[in-house]
Order: C-alpha cells, then sequence, then structure tokens
C-alpha cells in the first residue's frame, strides 16, 4: 500500500487514506486482494494484467465512443503519434484478429 501511495503522490499530492479507500473499493470489486496475514496493508491485483486492459478498453470503447472501435482507434492515434514499427504491429494484429487468430 504505501508503495502505491509514493508512486501517486509523484504525479499529484494524494493523501494516504485516500489511496487507502481506493485499494478497500477495488477490493470490495474483486480487483485486488488484500494480504491478511500481515497488519500492515498489502494489496495485489486478482486478476491479471491483460484481463484488467481489456475490461478498460471495454468500458472505454462503450463510455467515450459509443461502441466505436474505429473511434476508439482513430483517438488513440490521434493522441499520440506511432511509431512506424507500431503501425505495422497494428496492421499484423488486425489481420490475425480478421483470420480468427
Amino acid at each position: 500500500m504505501r508503495e502505491v501511495h509514493e508512486e501517486l503522490v509523484k504525479r499529484k499530492p494524494t493523501q494516504y487514506t485516500t489511496v487507502l479507500k481506493l485499494m478497500q473499493i477495488m477490493a470490495e470489486k474483486g480487483l485486488v486482494r488484500r494480504n491478511e496475514d500481515q497488519r500492515a496493508h498489502i494489496y495485489e491485483a486478482s486478476r491479471p494484467r491483460e484481463w484488467t486492459q481489456r475490461q478498460l478498453a471495454g468500458d472505454l470503447l462503450q463510455r467515450a465512443f459509443g461502441g466505436s472501435a474505429r473511434g476508439l482507434m482513430l483517438g488513440a492515434l490521434s493522441a499520440k503519434k506511432a511509431s512506424k514499427a507500431e503501425l505495422e504491429e497494428l496492421r499484423r494484429l488486425l489481420e490475425e484478429y480478421e483470420e480468427g487468430k
């Protein structure tokens, strides 16, 4: 818990109790687990990173882009210039997606 707070404070001043409350909410939702073996507040992810990223992307797709994958892709590409290698990787991934892999 302390490490999470320290990372967040680097970006924006945040109270420890605020971070703790957010971690508790995340635990209630099943996003993290609290290790009850120690007195300290120790949390760990309850799902793999890929699962969380998929959930966040799906939520963003619905909320911000009305379910439009095209809108999401164009928004992402206009927010940050993609390198040539990244664009090639995106093309390859789209081809694999179309082939059902």
